[in-house]
């Protein structure tokens, strides 16, 4: 057993512990809580501030969640502007020994960010979509388990053998992506998406967002924008469109619809099926950010000319809580 008294080493069933004796770690959106609590495992306490199915860009955090964050003993966010009212929230609720750490603007340097459709450079806000970059995900599953061993150092061995297993999923992930991406037609290895998220995953995987339905401001386009956008579409060939269940919208089958191609929702920060981001909680194998992404794998493969085959031996369960597999 631990020398610390507020941590076990021994694993335990979710439920089993109780909670209240656990460092608490907040964390923002779901992939991020799903990530970090597969690192955290059962010796923390993870919970992510942010629901799911909410648009985390626009996310008002509520009343309750300035007592969460009064207790917090390490706080992991995503940074590069997505969670801006929850951060300023944190900073003012947080104890003043408690750390704040960014996992995206510690991934990658400022030359590094994307400005793009949605994101445009002029408003100074980058693209903070990093995790739908498995290679990104690697890089916050590293630097969790670097904060959680710094937060709780007897935990080290605990946190390095979870990584090592959470990694190799990814790893996984990361194959599966490029098998799935080689099986698409050259020609249709082209996004353009309702919510702009996806510019860190087409330049690793070699794909080209050739626009965005979203304005800047979050709302529906312009008209005049929407004759552009279905121009464009024709003029590219794309077979396909991807919306997303976070923002429905008919503005983007009207255009789906007018430019007579096909269209489908993808994700980014919402896990598939019902279950809980956090890895100790769940009980659905899918409801993981592995999941998501390989349904998203799917999707576009399934509407792009691919293989969407090439992501059924994938293992999206957690490696840690009631999901975990040998």
């Amino acid at each position: 057993m631990s020398s610390n008294p507020q941590v076990t080493s021994t694993p335990v069933q979710a439920g089993e512990q109780k909670t209240q004796n656990k460092l608490l770690v907040v964390t923002t959106v779901a992939p991020l809580t799903n990530i970090v609590s597969n690192i955290a495992g059962d010796r923390l306490e993870v919970k992510g501030i942010i629901p799911e199915g909410t648009d985390s860009h626009t996310f008002e955090p509520r009343p309750s969640d300035s007592d969460l964050l009064s207790k917090a003993n390490l706080i992991l966010a995503n940074g590069l502007h997505l969670e801006s009212p929850t951060e300023k929230l944190a900073k003012a609720s947080k104890p003043k020994e408690t750390k704040i750490f960014e996992l995206g603007s510690n991934t990658i340097t400022q030359d590094q960010w994307l400005f793009d459709f949605s994101f445009p450079k002029e408003k100074g806000d980058p693209n903070p979509h990093l995790w739908v970059n498995p290679k990104y995900a690697e890089a916050y599953a590293k630097l969790a388990a670097q904060q959680l061993t710094t937060l709780d150092p007897a935990g080290k061995d605990y946190y390095a053998t979870n990584l090592k297993n959470y990694l190799q999923r990814l790893d996984a992930l990361d194959k599966a992506t490029r098998e799935i991406v080689a099986s698409i037609p050259a020609k249709n290895r082209k996004l353009l998406t309702y919510h702009d998220s996806w510019a860190y995953w087409a330049r690793e995987y070699g794909f080209q967002v050739i626009g965005a339905i979203q304005p800047s401001d979050f709302k529906e386009p312009s008209a005049q924008d929407i004759t552009k956008l279905i121009d464009q579409i024709r003029k590219t060939g794309v077979p396909a469109i991807f919306g997303s269940e976070v923002y429905p919208s008919k503005v983007e089958e009207q255009i789906a619809r007018e430019a007579k191609v096909k269209t489908a929702n993808t994700a980014d920060d919402e896990l598939p099926g019902t279950g809980s981001a956090n890895a100790i909680e769940n009980t659905n194998p899918e409801h993981t950010y592995i999941g998501m992404m390989a349904n998203n794998m799917r999707i576009i493969a399934s509407n792009l000319g691919g293989n969407p085959n090439l992501v059924k031996n994938l293992q999206t369960g957690n490696v840690v809580g009631p999901t975990a597999t040998k």
